[in-house]
């Protein structure tokens, strides 16, 4: 079992997470971030501004960056 820990980058809840989340491995802890994600999205998408961007991040015991789902809202012209 590995240790590790949320990061929000945009957002009324942005900030990484005090304690960590324990996982089988990475692949479970994929899941549950891709979960936690498709939970969040659709207020988090009705809220986005042009040219912002909304990030979460699963990060390791070491708190380094494992995986990163990001949501930007793009002005093209």
């Amino acid at each position: 079992m590995s240790l590790y820990f949320f990061r929000i980058s945009t957002g009324r809840y942005s900030g990484a997470a005090d304690q960590p989340y324990e996982f089988e491995d990475r692949d479970a802890a994929w899941t549950e971030m891709s979960e936690v994600s498709a939970n969040l999205l659709a207020s988090i998408a009705r809220n986005l501004k042009p040219n912002a961007k909304w990030c979460m991040e699963l990060l390791d015991e070491n708190k380094k960056p494992v995986f990163r789902i990001s949501l930007v809202g793009e002005a093209v012209s």
